[in-house]
């Protein structure tokens, strides 16, 4: 097999990713394997080579844009804007974002929050004792491992907020709390949320309805968010492949809040090498740009060790 024309969708049911080899057709999801390990496996499989899935991409004979890439990656961090926007207005009552982690997905949401007059209530310790809080201008960012019985009490605590679940993919797995979810999630006029086991906890209803908005960011594969969540979410993936998270690490590195402490030069320096040694880099996020730039601030002689630091 000389040439082989891939095209890669989204199905718009089920959304999980479809492939077509040619005019076999391949559907991720199904395994659990992700977008780029189901790319590679059949390859490998037709054509007998083992190649990893940004090579695939950039040698493939005819490849057709995914819905994804017909838009840059920085139109769809736009997109982002404009759903948690909706969110905010209360037009939604949740979006979920999914894509690779530490290129911006949580600092878009929280700072649109904010520009929409959205208080961010995480930690109370912030706030002076009396301070008054309306409820209904405030999100809270619930992080890392949460139980069913603690997503019951957050949206019950959260009622009429907006609650923002970031890399919190236990409550995305769990059967029961993804009932509970359900209930919060429904577009009918009253959202009840019940909770029948016995909970020993006085301070929590046993319903209650509620009226708050929810926002998952979340590094899973799209395929793999619960299709319930799916059908009573918007969507949007920021999945990016190597040539665009570096797209989307050069419009954060201009914007005047990034790194402001260093002249743009510098950062836009630690930027080109990260460009040129791309496909040898272990990792690339923000944290990668944060790194360089610092090593380019401290040393005349810099790029060696930023390259060994990157590449190692």
């Amino acid at each position: 097999m000389n040439e082989l024309k891939i095209t890669i969708d989204t199905d718009k049911f089920s959304g999980k990713s479809v492939i077509m080899f040619g005019d076999k057709k391949v559907t991720t999801g199904k395994s659990g394997r992700g977008l780029e390990e189901v790319v590679e496996f059949h390859y490998k499989k037709l054509t007998g080579k083992k190649v990893d899935f940004a090579k695939i991409m950039g040698s493939a004979a005819a490849i057709e844009p995914s819905k994804s890439e017909k838009f840059n990656i920085n139109q769809r961090f736009d997109f982002v804007e404009k759903l948690v926007s909706m969110v905010a207005a209360g037009v939604q009552p949740s979006a979920v974002i999914t894509g690779a982690g530490g290129l911006g997905k949580t600092y878009t949401v929280t700072k649109t929050l904010e520009k929409n007059g959205y208080t961010d209530i995480s930690d109370m310790a912030d706030f002076q004792v009396g301070t008054v809080i309306r409820k209904s201008k405030c999100f809270t960012m619930v992080k890392g491992f949460s139980t069913a019985k603690g997503l019951y009490r957050t949206l019950f605590e959260n009622n009429k907020s907006i609650v923002v679940f970031d890399d919190c993919d236990a409550v995305l797995r769990d059967p029961i709390a993804l009932n509970l979810l359900k209930g919060a999630l429904d577009s009918y006029g009253k959202r009840i949320i019940s909770w029948n086991a016995d909970m020993r906890d006085d301070d929590l209803p046993r319903s209650f309805n509620f009226e708050g908005r929810v926002i998952f960011i979340s590094n899973m594969d799209e395929g793999r968010i619960d299709q319930a969540i799916r059908s009573r979410s918007m969507m949007i993936d920021l999945s990016m492949n190597t040539d665009q998270k570096i797209d989307r690490m050069e419009a954060i590195a201009n914007s005047p809040e990034f790194m402001p402490e260093y002249d743009k030069k510098i950062v836009n320096d630690a930027l080109a090498l990260i460009r040129e040694i791309k496909d040898d880099c272990k990792e690339l996020s923000l944290r990668t740009l944060i790194s360089v730039s610092k090593v380019r601030a401290s040393n005349e002689d810099w790029k060696d060790l930023a390259t060994y630091m990157l590449t190692a």
